[in-house]
């Protein structure tokens, strides 16, 4: 007998999902960054945790725009509304 498949990720409220970037900024530290994909895993323990990076980005997204996070690519700060593979979340400067 087979144990039962993880139920797939369940619908996530967008203030969860930046509630959660945020949470884990400020675990990782001054300074540090967190990649997207940990914050999906973040959010559910199911193996399909692919599905949540839509939302995730989505809020990193909103909190870029309000300045809460900075989003980088290639350790540079991006424009929120305009970039596009590999990514990371970081705190902005000022709240360093």
């Amino acid at each position: 007998m087979t144990s039962p498949e993880p139920d797939p990720p369940t619908k996530v409220a967008p203030a969860v999902a930046e509630a959660a970037v945020l949470r884990l900024l400020s675990e990782a530290g001054v300074g540090k960054t967190v990649s997207p994909t940990d914050v999906a895993r973040a959010l559910t323990a199911s193996p399909d945790w692919h599905l949540m990076m839509p939302l995730v980005r989505r809020a990193a997204i909103k909190l870029a725009l309000a300045g809460q996070i900075v989003i980088t690519r290639k350790g540079k700060p991006v424009d929120p509304n305009d970039f596009k593979g590999v990514y990371r979340l970081g705190l902005p400067p000022q709240a360093l």
